[in-house]
């Protein structure tokens, strides 16, 4: 359970600029994606999160992720955990430790999480366009990813887009031999969010241990 906790944790907002050069039909259905959620300045979206590890082992969880693309802000509301950043300080709530771990916010990162899910794919990838595939009776059309970084942690990334050009899930295939999926379940765009979503209020927990990482 812990290294799932780690490994939530370390999803964090990333902006990232330009695709690589690749399949030209894969770079067409992304960059259509790509329009479609730059055109979004606040998303709200409940997600599933699912994990196999090379041993066989699973974990699965479920979570709400609230993001203010224009300040670098989010929130993400799990079952074991709440990540949320005001743009400048990030806290790691840690709901099983009754711990609040307080870090810097980082701007840049190779990590693919719940934040950055919509993004990602924008660069550092070669991507080719797969066979279109069905789920619920509906067809997606299916891009597959490798990092032109071959110091990263993955090896291949399957991104699966709906009619609506919106992402449907992302499966990641790691050196380890682990995958891990996030399916978006519902996407609520532009609407207000409250600034207090993404700050940390401390009379909320006040049991908790805060550990200062900075």
């Amino acid at each position: 359970m812990k290294h799932k906790i780690i490994l939530i944790a370390s999803f964090i907002w990333t902006t990232i600029a330009v695709f690589g050069q690749s399949d030209q039909s894969a770079k067409e259905i992304l960059d259509r994606v790509s329009k479609k959620y730059d055109a979004y300045n606040t998303i709200q979206s409940e997600f599933n999160f699912s994990s196999t590890q090379a041993t066989g082992d699973l974990y699965s969880d479920k979570g709400t992720l609230y993001l203010n693309k224009p300040e670098h802000q989010y929130r993400i509301n799990l079952n074991s955990q709440d990540l949320l950043s005001d743009g400048k300080t990030t806290w790691s709530v840690l709901l099983e430790e009754k711990e609040v771990q307080v870090s810097p916010a980082e701007q840049s990162t190779t990590s693919i999480g719940p934040n950055n899910i919509f993004t990602f794919y924008k660069s550092g990838y070669n991507y080719t366009l797969g066979k279109n595939e069905k789920s619920n009776g509906k067809s997606l059309r299916v891009i597959e990813l490798t990092p032109t970084n071959q110091q990263t942690n993955y090896t291949k990334i399957k991104l699966r887009v709906n009619e609506n050009n919106h992402i449907h899930d992302v499966l990641i295939f790691d050196k380890s031999g682990a995958q891990y999926k996030y399916s978006i379940k519902t996407l609520y765009v532009n609407n207000k969010i409250p600034s207090t979503t993404f700050s940390f209020d401390k009379s909320k927990y006040p049991s908790y241990e805060i550990v200062d990482l900075r």
